[in-house]
């Protein structure tokens, strides 16, 4: 979503750190720069003009004007600053009352109440462990409390029988009741929208608010409607007062204004993103990485995150003991491009990775695509067990057969086998002997500069990511940035500090990478 915001901040403030001193003249014209980069992100004229008048305030003191690095001082003034904007700290949802825990979910239809219902719903009982009971108080919109029901069934989440005939007042009431008979710790009331916010619709929110008592009432969002949604939320919580936000399709490619908005414009947290279809794609809003990733600063901390929620520690481990013996067959390549997959594809990771925003743009270029995933799984499970086993018994007519299973051709495999070759090289040299191996040492190097004692040996593992606490995360991120992580050219810790990111992109690389992740197709090699 931020992409565009992201790429106009990083070229105007790459602009000042690129120099030896700034003057005053300098950062007004960066800062009319960025003013009109957060216009053209359809961020709300007041909240740009206060974002800009206070960074120019602190800007153009003599500390930073007389300071070493100027220019880098600017940049994190403009985070500092981009983190107030957005709220400072993040703020969950509050469980802190008598159960059952009334959420009144609200906003207009079309925005995805009923689906971020179920999603808070699953949310809070795989996550926390919390019995909760849905309520679709909807008795307009066709087929809307059948639609909860059928998304409570997927994620196995209780709902209240429907009962025709009753009005969203009385169904509020019924849910409550039912919620402390059935011993449930939180009761959400998914509530009806209009397509626009209309008299009627308010005085219905306001009686189900007086009914249900709600402890949370959260405002759901489209975030791709821009402004609109600024509006929206100024009404809502005049005549109802909502408690947080919740903004939905933030996976899109709107420009992002909205999330940018509509905390400085109400005072109200947004304490949750969707950014997926999928049950489990809905995250908590946290200020400080948004700012992160808006500046290409990378996210280390969600990018562990999602990696303790989607890789499988069993084949995690049995892979890290097949590297150890210097093992790796197709199987194995297919296993680890359904994870990045899993992850959000190349340009998910990459996103999160400090330094490797632009990477994004020259594999697009390239012709690398997270579709390019899809073929090469399509072209391994082509290949019968045997194959996958020992590429060495690929020769033309079985390639011509896997072509035809896969809706590939035979350069398609011969790339796929070359980029197998590659990593299979470089296994066996992180998995070889002589001081533990070069992943150990590697390990070891990236363990040592970020505190992390247990990720100096592959016979340790690496940490188990699931029970690592929020808050030992968050120290990570400051030791990763303290490393050198995050900040322009300061390379990956535990390889030398080298310049450029990871190595092999851009910078210098490891052997057996070949230029780039190991010999993925389309990118260009150094000459």
């Amino acid at each position: 979503m931020f992409e565009n915001l992201q790429d106009r901040l990083g070229s105007i403030l790459n602009g000042l750190t690129g120099r030896g001193a700034l003057s005053e003249a300098d950062v007004s014209a960066a800062l009319r720069e960025v003013r009109r980069a957060l216009l053209e992100a359809d961020v709300a004229l007041d909240v740009v003009r206060s974002f800009t008048d206070r960074v120019r305030e602190k800007a153009v003191g003599a500390e930073i004007l007389k300071s070493i690095k100027p220019g880098q001082m600017v940049v994190k003034i403009v985070h500092d600053e981009l983190i107030e904007m957005l709220g400072g700290e993040g703020v969950g949802i509050d469980l802190h009352a008598a159960a059952p825990v009334v959420v009144m979910m609200v906003g207009l239809q079309g925005s995805g109440k009923t689906t971020t219902t179920a999603k808070i719903a699953h949310r809070l009982s795989t996550r926390e462990k919390k019995k909760v009971l849905m309520a679709s108080l909807d008795t307009r919109r066709p087929a809307a409390q059948e639609q909860l029901r059928q998304l409570g069934a997927q994620a196995s989440i209780d709902t209240l029988p429907v009962i025709s005939g009753q009005s969203p007042t009385d169904i509020a009431a019924r849910a409550v009741q039912a919620a402390k008979l059935g011993g449930h710790d939180v009761v959400i009331l998914d509530t009806a929208g209009r397509t626009h916010i209309d008299e009627p619709l308010m005085v219905e929110m306001a009686d189900i608010k007086k009914r249900s008592n709600p402890h949370e009432i959260l405002l759901v969002a489209d975030s791709l409607t821009g402004q609109d949604a600024v509006n929206l939320a100024r009404n809502f919580d005049d005549r109802v007062g909502i408690t947080g936000l919740v903004l939905t399709r933030m996976d899109g490619d709107g420009r992002g204004g909205a999330a940018l908005s509509m905390r400085a414009v109400t005072g109200k947290p947004i304490k949750l993103i969707g950014v997926g279809e999928k049950m489990s794609e809905l995250e908590e809003f946290h200020p400080r990485r948004i700012a992160d990733r808006i500046l290409g600063m990378g996210d280390i901390v969600s990018l562990v995150e999602r990696a303790a929620e989607n890789i499988d520690a069993e084949k995690a481990a049995a892979m890290a003991a097949k590297m150890a013996k210097g093992k790796f067959d197709l199987d194995d390549l297919a296993d680890q491009l359904r994870q990045m997959q899993k992850m959000g594809g190349m340009g998910g990771i990459m996103g999160m990775m400090p330094g490797m925003a632009g990477m994004k743009d020259k594999m697009a270029a390239a012709g690398l695509d997270d579709r390019l995933f899809g073929r090469q799984i399509a072209i391994i499970q082509s290949m019968t067990k045997a194959e996958r086993a020992n590429p060495d018994l690929l020769k033309h007519s079985r390639k011509k057969r896997i072509a035809a299973g896969s809706g590939t051709d035979a350069a398609a495999i011969n790339k796929l086998l070359k980029m197998h070759r590659q990593m299979a090289d470089m296994m066996k040299m992180m998995g070889g002997k002589g001081k533990g191996g070069m992943m150990k040492q590697m390990m070891g190097g990236l363990a040592g500069k970020m505190g992390l004692g247990g990720l100096g040996g592959m016979g340790g593992g690496m940490p188990d990511l699931s029970n690592i606490d929020p808050k030992q995360l968050e120290a990570l991120q400051k030791q990763a940035e303290a490393a050198g992580l995050g900040k322009p050219g300061g390379g990956m810790p535990g390889f030398g500090g080298l310049p450029g990111g990871l190595p092999g992109l851009g910078g210098a690389k490891l052997p057996g990478l070949g230029g780039g992740f190991p010999g993925l197709p389309g990118l260009p090699k150094k000459k």
